[in-house]
């Protein structure tokens, strides 16, 4: 049978498969924050564990984190207990850590690529549901549960049934100013938030190819929110551009041999799949979420959708009533309150560079508080170097220290009850970015034009 790249790598990884059992899959890095880590670490504790390749775990501080310049002291106690507990867990254990001022703090799914510890053909687990992130080098990287986290931990193992595959093509020359958050959007709204079930997706096509590592991150980051176990793209010269020299990436000769073996991680052509799909994108302009979930993304040249149009009535019944907007309205002119850039989805110096093009001799609206916060303590450094971190001041918002930020409402940076954002995070859920908020998904590029304008519009428009 021709194979898919999904299956290579996952039989790569298959230490012991049998009949009606799952999988034992060997895990090659485990990822850990200050959330989903301190049960694991206790229980290996408890049991008097110890830790089996220690070498292939890093941890990094980022969901509960402030990222005000007075970030040390955190007030919130159970923050403050998270935070304090993986400090602990990793002096006690030897596993590496970039804490905040270690130049390389920030949020994990960030500082994995751009540390080079994220590699093509690796399996990747941490227990967070975007580490699909990952698989934009050709990894297979998805998020599991902290008893896995454990498990793995423990034995560099967990147990796993395969997953489907999924191949996702982009065709066609889209707009402009058509980016990666909003092919993803597309691709969601299509298929909606269960499309991708039980399956790990493989992006493909002339258009994916022609995106950078971090636009390939974004795709695959959200690959979580149509259903999917994961995303990947297979590696290519802009893969191997971005991770040599890198920190944890082979180096001389060790290089040459891992790039020879990365190139024979691509799909047989004619492989098989058990689902595929093209995406039209031919002229397709900007994205926006209008309601409760990811699916909820329309064309901003479009208008809000009927209550017949697909998917639960209920859930768009909901989705009308918390947002305040109703079927058939265009979202253009809307205006709104706050504006954040930032999180696993859209907080690289690729970002922050299109963000500042746009606000560099603007204003931001006197109705609007924006949040600018890089991914990781490179990102800033690399923004400050630039001088982005000057024309975001300059135009009104507020830079701040890396995490995760108002992507959720874990920390101190929240959006108000009743008020509206626009945010390039990756989820809208009720709630999500602090009670009662309302947000709405978008690219950096109409984040910032929405908070230059006031209110919901375009790069193009502005």
């Amino acid at each position: 049978m021709k194979q898919n790249i999904i299956n290579k790598i996952w039989q790569r990884h298959v230490v012991q498969s049998q009949a009606n059992f799952p999988d034992t899959l060997y895990i090659d890095r485990i990822l850990l924050h200050e959330v989903t880590s301190a049960q694991a670490f206790a229980e290996l504790k408890q049991r008097n564990i110890p830790i089996r390749n220690k070498q292939n775990l890093l941890a990094t501080i980022d969901h509960s984190i402030p990222t005000d310049k007075n970030r040390a002291v955190i007030s919130d106690a159970i923050a403050r207990t998270q935070v304090d507990t993986l400090r602990a867990n990793c002096a006690a254990t030897g596993v590496t850590i970039f804490d905040i001022e270690s130049q390389h703090q920030g949020i994990v799914h960030v500082v994995g690529p751009e540390l080079g510890f994220t590699l093509p053909g690796t399996t990747i687990i941490c227990g967070d549901s975007h580490t699909s992130t990952h698989g934009a080098f050709g990894a297979l990287a998805f998020g599991v549960g902290t008893s896995e986290v454990t498990h793995a931990m423990a034995t560099s193992c967990i147990l796993q049934d395969r997953p489907k595959s999924f191949k996702v093509e982009f065709k066609g020359l889209p707009n402009k100013y058509f980016t990666a958050k909003d092919a993803v959007l597309k691709l969601i709204a299509e298929i909606g938030i269960g499309g991708g079930q039980g399956s790990v997706i493989e992006y493909v096509g002339e258009y994916i190819r022609s995106l950078s590592m971090e636009a390939r991150m974004t795709i695959c980051n959200m690959s979580i929110e149509c259903g999917a176990r994961a995303g990947l793209v297979a590696p290519d010269e802009t893969t191997f551009a971005y991770l040599k020299d890198r920190r944890y990436a082979p180096k001389d000769a060790a290089w040459d041999l891992a790039r020879q073996d990365w190139l024979s991680l691509v799909s047989d052509e004619n492989a098989e799949y058990d689902q595929e799909i093209i995406i039209d994108i031919a002229n397709a302009g900007p994205m926006i979420t209008w309601g409760i979930n990811p699916e909820h993304a329309i064309d901003l040249n479009s208008v809000t959708p009927s209550l017949d149009a697909g998917g639960d009535r209920a859930t768009l019944e909901k989705a009308y009533a918390y947002t305040g907007l109703h079927v058939g309205q265009s979202l253009l002119g809307k205006p709104i309150d706050f504006a954040f850039v930032g999180s696993c989805t859209n907080g690289r110096i690729e970002d922050l560079r299109a963000v500042a093009k746009i606000l560099d001799g603007r204003k931001i609206a006197a109705n609007v508080t924006m949040y600018i916060v890089p991914g990781s303590e490179q990102v800033k450094a690399q923004a400050e170097a630039e001088g982005l971190d000057k024309i975001f001041s300059a135009a009104g918002a507020d830079f701040r220290m890396p995490g995760c930020s108002m992507c959720l409402a874990m920390n101190p940076d929240k959006v108000p009850e009743g008020k509206r954002c626009v945010s390039t995070s990756n989820r809208n859920f009720i709630g999500r970015q602090g009670p009662n908020s309302i947000t709405h998904l978008a690219s950096p590029q109409t984040t910032a034009a929405s908070a230059v304008a006031g209110f919901i519009t375009t790069e193009e428009q502005l």
